[in-house]
This record gives C-alpha cells, structure tokens and sequence, in this order.
C-alpha cells in the first residue's frame, strides 16, 4: 500500500470514529450529524496523519480525530461570532438553529476531543493542544482589534494569522510527530513547515474574501462587511492617498455588497498583489523547512501540502 492510500484510508478511520461515537440525545445528534455530514478536506487531520506516519501506534487516528474536533468547534464558534450564514457551502449551524446552539455544540465537540485525548493518554500531547486551544481563542479575541481599524499593524495581521490558523496547523504536525516518537530534529522541522503552511493558509484565505468566484463555498466580501482590515485592505490602505483612504474606510462595516468599482480600487492600491506576494513568501518558509525532512516521503507530502495551500481557490 502506497503512503497516500494509507494516509487517504487512515482519513476514511478518522471520519468513522468522528462520526460514530456522539450522544443520542436527539437535539446533539442532529446538530452533530449535519455538522459532519461533509467530509471535507481534513487537512489538518492529514498533517497530524502524516508526520505520524511511520508508527504503527492506532491512537494516531484518535489523535488525528482530535485536531479535526477541535478544528470544527472553531468554526462553529466563528461562524457564531460572525454571524455567517454559510459554512462549506451549505447553510452554517447557528443560521439553521441559533447562536446559543451553535455555542453550545462547538463546545460539546471542543470536550469530545478532550475526552479523546484522555484516552490516549500522552502528557505532552495534551499539553500541547491544550495550549493551542488556549492560543487559538487569544486569536480570535485579537481579531477583535482589527475591527474597522485601519492603524492595525502588519505584525498583529501575522500574529492573528499565526494563532487562528497557524498554531493548529502546527500542533497537529508537532503531535503527529510525538506520538510516532520521532527525534527532536524532525519535530522541530515539521512544525514550523506546518506553522507556515497554516499562516499561508490564512493569508489565502483573506484573499479568497476579495473573490468574486463562487466556488468558495462561502460568503464573499465578508471580512469588510464586518469591518474586519484584513491584508488585502491593509495593504491598499497603506498605499492609499487620502481621498482613497476616506473611500476604503467608508466600506468597513457596510452591509450593502461591494460594487465592482470597490474591488478595482483595492486592486489598483496592489491590496490583492500585495497579499500574494505575502503568501508566497510563507510558501517559501514552508517549503524551506520541508527540505529538511529526512524522510523523503514526507517531506514530498509536506511540499504537496503547502503548494496545494497556495494554489487552491476555495
């Protein structure tokens, strides 16, 4: 068996326990079921998949199952916060039912993943997502600073990228490592291509935002209705004149959809080149750190992951 149909099976075992072990309770049970009726990518699950790969040790599934539990509850936890009416495509939990469900069930699947992590038992797994969960949420309240403020710096943007997104990238490539014992050379090589990978993927991500494709599978303009400066704005903030700069901070926080003209002046600013040219430099941390994997099929999923981050378009 070749490693990407052993890494695609040990996905299918991942979303099998996920999907399997939840209360009967009818309420939990048909918000948990449309909540995991999509499969999705699991990229994350596949990093932690992957940096584990040469174990034989089955509590990688459970701990692959982790990350993507914790990943989840944040987004139902962001979606609650704002107030998205679509996730993956298809209508977002607290549109469905409410805020206080969408609260509610993200916090049921944040102590599902725990549960698991008591189960296998590993101190400095535990340790290690602990803090990840802790950092992620510290992301979200920071985020909160850039809300229709056009003074953020460029150095909280990373740091909010890095705890919102970065950090479980990271962790799950940092607990893949352990729980497969592998030395400290490898551990620190994969978690910092993976912490890349996840900033990159985040930068992405706010650039998607400013698309106009509907392949996205969800809302776009989204990050500037909600007053939220993301890069693509900071950037053409930052090139702005004054009059531009009025225009750019009169569409913080609008709720009619952004006209075509809107677009064109963020572009003309170089918001949307800016923003790529940011990408590809953590691709290129990203890719750095992959080479230094040992283990040459690895690090070729490593790289594959990162190039697919910076090219995907939804």
């Amino acid at each position: 068996m070749n490693r990407n149909t052993k890494i695609s099976k040990e996905l299918r075992s991942v979303e099998a326990l996920i999907k399997r072990d939840f209360s009967k309770e009818n309420t939990i049970s048909g918000l948990y079921k449309y909540i995991f009726k999509s499969n999705g990518k699991k990229i994350r699950a596949k990093l932690c998949l992957t940096t584990s790969s040469r174990t034989k040790n089955k509590e990688k599934i459970k701990l692959a199952s982790v990350i993507e539990l914790l990943h989840t509850a944040t987004l139902i936890h962001d979606d609650v916060v704002d107030e998205s009416p679509t996730r993956r495509g298809i209508r977002s939990v607290n549109n469905v039912w409410t805020n206080a469900h969408g609260v509610l069930i993200g916090d049921y699947i944040y102590s599902k993943a725990f549960i698991y992590l008591v189960d296998i038992g590993n101190k400095k797994i535990l340790k290690e997502l602990a803090s990840t969960t802790n950092d992620i949420a510290q992301g979200e309240l920071v985020q909160l600073d850039a809300i229709n403020n056009v003074n953020i710096t460029l150095n909280k943007l990373k740091k909010i990228s890095y705890f919102k997104t970065g950090r479980l990238f990271e962790a799950a490539a940092k607990t893949g490592a352990i729980i497969a014992n592998e030395n400290k050379a490898f551990n620190y090589n994969v978690s910092e291509c993976a912490k890349n990978l996840g900033i990159l993927f985040q930068i992405i991500d706010d650039l998607l935002d400013y698309s106009d494709s509907k392949k996205i599978g969800k809302p776009v303009f989204q990050d500037i209705k909600e007053g939220k400066v993301t890069y693509p704005f900071f950037y053409s903030y930052k090139n702005a004149n004054t009059r531009e700069k009025k225009r750019l901070k009169d569409l913080l926080g609008v709720s009619r959809d952004l006209k075509s003209k809107d677009l064109e002046l963020i572009k003309s600013l170089e918001g949307i080149k800016k923003t790529k040219q940011l990408a590809e430099k953590y691709h290129i941390k990203a890719i750095e750190y992959a080479k230094k994997i040992k283990n040459l099929d690895i690090r070729k999923e490593m790289i594959e992951l990162a190039d697919t981050a910076l090219n995907r378009d939804k």
